[in-house]
């Protein structure tokens, strides 16, 4: 079962993926879609508020992230599932996302909770669903002195397209088992 969308003027075609019994997700994966990523980019700058630094949680979001850093010319962040060896002075928090069937951490070392200080932080993702991930990077955002100037992401899933706090480009809505739209 798919899921046919146009992002940015392009179609996907998503597979459908089961969550439980009752519950299907439009799977928006953007690695390897260099013309999807840039194109969502590109839409996503032309909404976005004034922002010094990008921030978004790894993994999936890492290339919409790289790619809005890159047309802007502004810096960008990722916040790590596991502390790594060169991080100093960890700050950390946990996230429970829809698409992970456990707890995950995020984690930024010193150098980036400084480089973020005071500064207008972007967060961004690829899909937006139950706002677990984003709640978990305004944490991390909020430890740091940063201030949230936005909170973008390609895709707003399910319920999260009723939100105002969030700018996307388009509505991905949750499914039955038989690939019928949930009401």
């Amino acid at each position: 079962m798919y899921y046919e969308i146009e992002i940015a003027g392009l179609k996907r075609n998503l597979p459908l993926c089961r969550i439980n019994d009752d519950l299907y997700i439009g799977a928006f994966i953007m690695f390897g879609d260099v013309e999807i990523t840039e194109a969502c980019a590109a839409a996503l700058l032309e909404k976005a508020p004034e922002f010094d630094i990008i921030i978004t949680a790894e993994s999936k979001g890492i290339p919409l992230a790289y790619e809005m850093a890159r047309q802007s010319g502004k810096d960008y962040i990722v916040a790590r599932k596991n502390e790594k060896l060169y991080m100093k002075n960890v700050i950390t928090t946990e996230v429970n996302s829809i698409t992970t069937d456990f707890i995950q951490k995020l984690c930024l070392g010193e150098d980036d909770a400084e480089f973020m200080n005071g500064k207008k932080i972007l967060v961004v993702d690829d899909v937006i669903s139950t706002g677990e991930s984003l709640k978990s990077l305004e944490v991390l955002i909020g430890q740091t002195g940063g201030i949230i100037s936005g909170r973008m992401t390609v895709l707003a899933e399910g319920d999260a397209a009723g939100r105002d706090d969030i700018i996307y480009l388009e509505e991905l809505p949750v499914f039955n088992s038989d690939g019928t739209i949930k009401k």
